[in-house]
């Protein structure tokens, strides 16, 4: 069982992490670069760290940096995307247990504010939404331009069980914890 967890805790960290995507990726005013660009779910197992990451998401971005309450953003994750680094372990996490990737195949994330926390520091609220639960959200986004690109760096932390991903056995949080941290690093082109 608790070789089992960690692929467990690790598809936890992709669903958060599919959030954290989204919530990135709504921030560029143009065409996200997945090959720059990473996503990435932390739990702890057993207190120790597991890292998953999102292989697949889109986003239809609005984003000036003149005007941010303007923007917006509306992004898909690809739940069955997420990679804990072995086969038997995402399959593990695309099940009714963790993601139910087969019934929920998408999580998404739409923007409703966009506001400036001073120099390139952004607070982007909006719906996150996993396995047909919805939480609003606030993540807190740095963004750099250089040159023809933009990137999008944030991390936001959220409960596995308010999306209901880590049910049945897995629904005891004294092995897979409850809190998932999303990390996201987005690369985009500038329009």
């Amino acid at each position: 069982m608790k070789s089992t967890a960690l692929p467990s805790v690790r598809r936890a960290a992709l669903a958060g992490l599919a959030a954290f995507s989204m919530f990135g990726a709504g921030l560029a005013h143009a065409d996200v670069d997945l090959s720059k660009s990473t996503v990435v779910a932390t739990t702890k197992q057993m207190n120790v760290p597991v890292d998953g990451k999102f292989g697949k998401f889109s986003a239809q971005l609005n984003f000036d940096p003149a005007k941010p309450a303007a923007g917006n953003a509306n992004v898909t994750i690809d739940t069955a995307s997420y990679d804990l680094g072995a086969e038997d372990y995402n399959k593990q996490a695309q099940g009714k247990e963790w993601f139910d990737s087969a019934a929920w195949p998408a999580a998404t994330f739409v923007s409703s504010a966009i506001a400036s926390a001073g120099g390139n520091q952004y607070k982007i609220t909006g719906k996150l939404t996993i396995k047909g639960k919805s939480q609003t959200v606030v993540v807190p986004v740095v963004i750099a331009s250089q040159g023809a690109t933009q990137t999008f760096d944030g991390s936001l932390p959220i409960k596995r069980s308010q999306f209901d991903v880590g049910t049945g056995e897995w629904k005891d949080t004294s092995v897979v914890a409850d809190e998932v941290v999303i990390k996201f690093h987005l690369v985009a082109s500038k329009k």
